[in-house]
């Protein structure tokens, strides 16, 4: 059994005041009308982090051609890692393949290697977008992977004598594989990532209680500082001759220091003028651009 809820004092009914216009009538003195709720227009699934949601499906094409081409989805071969794009210290110096500095931060060793790192980017990408943009998210993953590759290059290289590679030169072509192994994944970039959420979750300017933002700030530097420690303790003799895993870590190394580099000049979207926010952002990419340049000339000339 349903009851109608009564009218209110004095206000009436369409069908009992027929001759009142519904636009005069008024609700009797002291009523409050209950409030009505706001509707907001729902953002798309897409709009939310259109470029944490590109980038993760450009690592998951790339994983999945590679498959489709016969790459192991388990544990692709170095001959297969570095026809795909792998990063490796001789391609790069003696070939002068600089373009895997690029193509490495697309190309995993594996399934698992792609969840995890993919499972990373997604989450930081989702939590950094707001603050940094499209533009701002996509620049941080491409620079600061490029600076972990780069210090990659420049970490296993150290020793590098060309002089070396001139004897082997006289003998047979030269195979990089025979003296650096490959260098793949998204971790660098990710690493990257994090590194700028660690400065701008800093500001006081974002709209957020400031237990919250301590939070969040927390967990990243979590983040990073323990993927840091696990890298350390895999890549010892021990562990890796046990494991047959091998970590980069001085990709990831040069990831973080980058983004914290990066995000040094800027300013959180969120809380501040858009033209000021640009300009830092432009000032942030320009910067990190010119260091990455004179850093690939350094290393150039120290390994020559």
């Amino acid at each position: 059994m349903s009851s109608v809820p009564p009218s209110p004092p004095g206000a009436g009914s369409l069908s009992s005041q027929s001759n009142v216009e519904p636009e005069i009538l008024r609700p009797a003195e002291g009523y409050i009308p209950t409030p009505q709720p706001m509707v907001r227009r729902r953002r798309s699934f897409w709009a939310t982090a259109p470029a944490t949601y590109v980038l993760v499906g450009i690592n998951c094409a790339v994983f999945l051609a590679m498959v489709m081409h016969g790459v192991s989805a388990l544990g692709p071969t170095a001959d297969q890692l570095m026809f795909w794009g792998a990063n490796n210290a001789g391609s790069v110096l003696i070939s002068d393949q600089w373009w895997r500095i690029i193509t490495a931060m697309f190309v995993h060793v594996g399934i698992l290697h792609l969840a995890t790192n993919m499972w990373c980017l997604w989450n930081l990408g989702l939590l950094a977008e707001p603050l940094m943009g499209s533009f701002g998210v996509t620049a941080v993953y491409i620079l600061t992977g490029a600076a972990g590759n780069l210090l990659s290059v420049f970490w296993n290289a150290r020793h590098l004598s060309v002089s070396l590679f001139d004897q082997q030169l006289q003998h047979q072509a030269f195979y990089p594989l025979n003296y650096f192994s490959p260098g793949a994944g998204a971790s660098g970039a990710v690493f990257g990532i994090a590194g700028a959420l660690i400065v701008l979750l800093k500001s006081d300017r974002l709209p957020v209680p400031p237990m919250e933002l301590k939070r969040l700030r927390k967990s990243v530097i979590y983040f990073a500082a323990i993927n840091l420690v696990i890298g350390l303790a895999i890549s010892w003799d021990v562990v890796s001759s046990r494991t047959g895993i091998s970590i980069d870590n001085s990709a990831h190394l040069g990831g973080v220091l980058c983004g914290l580099l990066f995000a040094a000049p800027m300013v959180p979207r969120i809380g501040n003028p858009r033209n000021v926010f640009q300009t830092r952002l432009q000032i942030a990419v320009g910067m990190i651009v010119g260091i990455l340049v004179l850093f690939g000339f350094f290393i150039t000339i120290v390994t020559a």
